[in-house]
């Protein structure tokens, strides 16, 4: 086989353009042996582009995450620095009142950071489910947990309406369940009932809860799932809704909104896709 020196060259120079990151085309649909290494070079450039697209993408996403803590972080920390600053020159009851404050700043912290690496594991792909059967009753019992002093204290109860048995991964879709019974007791007012149903259709398997409030208008539907965002709560970041999205979309699943309205509460819905 001839090969000549003009194509030889031509060859090489695209594999230099190729290795600066330009797009070049080296397919060849002719036959024999040179076109097929062309093909077999076209094939490890792209192989090689797409790997360094990933490894970008990995970047952008730490950097991302790196500027989401730094930003979320920097005003406790600013908060508990001064507060640190006075206790010294403090009244014995002011002492009481920072130390306390400071607490509660440092325990939102460790929340919002563990939520934070949550969300990093998950865009990374670095979470594997453990499908399992598992009732919804069960499965409330573990997402109701964390919530038991923000609901007694707001003196607000959780009802199941339906107990079907859903197939998911418990620990995680719990961690869902629980940031969408959060989301429903802020919207919900004192002495109010949230409601859980569960089913089964031909299609997907479900869990929903549904709130007392007066409803979410559509017009704020693509801030809810949206980080840092929209938080209902004045003390809140805005992640638990979708760290909730990334955990259900991890299990092949969706979470579907109802917006409510005319004294209906809205509903957030759970689907496990089969």
């Amino acid at each position: 086989m001839l090969i000549k020196k003009q194509e030889i060259t031509e060859l090489s120079d695209n594999i230099r353009k190729a290795i600066d990151g330009k797009e070049v085309d080296f397919r060849d649909n002719r036959e024999g042996l040179w076109s097929i290494l062309k093909n077999d070079i076209s094939t490890l450039v792209r192989i090689n582009n797409e790997q360094r697209n990933t490894a970008q993408r990995d970047r952008d996403l730490l950097a991302d995450y790196l500027a989401d803590i730094s930003h979320q972080l920097k005003t406790p920390l600013t908060s508990m620095l001064i507060m640190v600053d006075l206790l010294k020159n403090a009244p014995a009851d002011k002492q009481e009142e920072f130390i306390a404050n400071i607490k509660i700043s440092l325990t939102r912290m460790e929340w919002l950071v563990a939520t934070l690496l949550k969300m990093a594991r998950l865009d990374s792909g670095a979470v594997e489910f453990t499908m399992a059967e598992i009732s919804a009753g069960d499965l409330l019992k573990k997402a109701k947990q964390p919530l038991e002093v923000l609901l007694d204290v707001k003196n607000q109860t959780v009802e199941l309406v339906n107990d079907t048995t859903l197939f998911c991964d418990s620990r995680w879709t719990a961690e869902a369940l629980t940031n969408l019974l959060k989301n429903a007791s802020e919207y919900s007012p004192l002495n109010s009932k949230i409601t859980v149903n569960s089913g089964i259709n031909p299609i997907y398997r479900w869990i929903s809860v549904t709130d007392c409030g007066k409803g979410i208008s559509k017009q704020k539907y693509p801030a809810l799932f949206k980080r840092f965002d929209y938080s209902q709560s004045e003390n809140g970041y805005g992640i638990g809704l979708p760290l909730a999205l990334s955990i259900v979309r991890g299990q092949n699943g969706d979470i579907e909104i109802d917006d409510g309205g005319k004294e209906t509460g809205a509903t957030f819905t759970i689907k496990f896709f089969k």
